[in-house]
């Protein structure tokens, strides 16, 4: 499996793991010639040009867009029309009308669009996914997700006031599908409105909390951006209230940060006390050696599009659940200028 991977940064880090897997990094992009050149060591045989629009020549089964956050759906319609498997980054496109265009283009083609959202396939996301999916917690009611970094002020003045930086441009809701896309994945539902609040109105940029309302009538609370205290582990905290019982990831340091908390009331099982376990992923193992916890999403989401291109199975996290959570940060966005007014969500539903 020939791939291309365009951004040097985070798609550096991916062309590593796809290699492990397998796939032959044969070609690869950054507008930044120092990142190309530092790239080189890592990317042996591989073609590295300053222009994506070179790599479109190539003989190439799949692209790996990792380049800036609100520049993914152009590269991939265009890659997508020459029948090139695509899997992006996050977010999936910055408008309505991008998302229609690159979901006209990923079901026009004989090629497949997969959203690399790692979270979606973090050990905890996975546990209470497997809960919900069992029955075990009834119908989800509510469910909360943080992606949240204890950062020093300096240092986020620094991250999004940088000019240079995608970060800069984008609004303060925007970054959001670290928590959309394990919501709509755990509750297999859509996004139908949104209403966005910053967390502090003295800085406004610094970090966003949205309540989502869901197709099934469940209500989601999603925070992200820089607030303090939280676990350094992977900023990612996940919680589902059904009707029958409670699973949350716990909140620590480290590997515990990884597990889940289930709780079901004693009129569950018709007994006095409650029953609380802790539940523990099993260890994650790829050629005979164990996949960091913080990495085991990655691998498995290059994993789903290895295994997409070469034996034709569906895309973990398809084009129009990429689209809609990208879009719950654009209507998010609407919110915050309208007051905090609830907004719709454009519907990426299939018909």
């Amino acid at each position: 499996m020939r791939i291309g991977v365009i951004g040097l940064s985070r798609g550096l880090h991916l062309a590593g793991w796809a290699r492990r897997l397998g796939m032959d990094v044969v070609a690869a992009c950054d507008r930044d010639a120092a990142k190309r050149e530092a790239a080189r060591p890592d990317l042996p045989g591989a073609v590295l040009t300053e222009h994506w629009e070179e790599l479109l020549e190539h003989r190439l089964d799949g692209i790996v867009l990792a380049n800036d956050f609100d520049e993914h759906a152009p590269l991939a319609i265009a890659f997508l029309e020459r029948d090139v498997h695509v899997l992006s980054e996050c977010a999936a496109c910055v408008s309505e009308d991008e998302g229609r265009r690159l979901v006209a283009a990923a079901e026009r083609s004989a090629a497949t669009y997969s959203f690399a959202e790692n979270f979606v396939e973090h050990p905890h996301v996975r546990l209470i996914r497997q809960a919900v999916e069992g029955g075990e917690l009834g119908r989800v009611s509510l469910i909360e997700a943080d992606y949240l970094h204890g950062m020093a002020p300096e240092a986020v003045t620094g991250l999004i006031g940088d000019p240079a930086s995608w970060r800069s441009r984008i609004a303060a809701t925007a970054y959001c599908t670290h928590t959309v896309s394990p919501v709509l994945a755990v509750t297999d539902a859509w996004p139908v409105e949104v209403a966005a609040f910053s967390a502090d109105e003295a800085n406004p940029r610094d970090a966003v909390v949205m309540t989502v309302r869901l197709s099934t009538g469940a209500l989601a609370i999603t925070r992200h951006g820089f607030l303090q205290g939280e676990p350094d582990s992977h900023w990612s905290w996940l919680s589902v209230r059904g009707t029958r019982a409670l699973a949350e990831s716990v909140r620590a340091a480290g590997e515990r940060s990884w597990s889940v908390r289930v709780r079901a009331e004693g009129w569950i099982r018709g007994t006095a006390a409650a029953h609380e376990e802790e539940r523990v992923p099993q260890p994650f193992v790829l050629n005979g050696q164990e996949v960091e916890r913080r990495d085991e999403g990655t691998v498995r989401i290059l994993q789903g599009f290895k295994a997409t291109v070469e034996r034709g199975e569906p895309p973990l996290v398809p084009v129009r659940p990429a689209v809609a959570a990208s879009l719950v940060g654009l209507a998010g966005a609407e919110s915050l200028k309208n007051g905090s007014r609830p907004m719709p969500v454009p519907d990426f539903s299939p018909a």
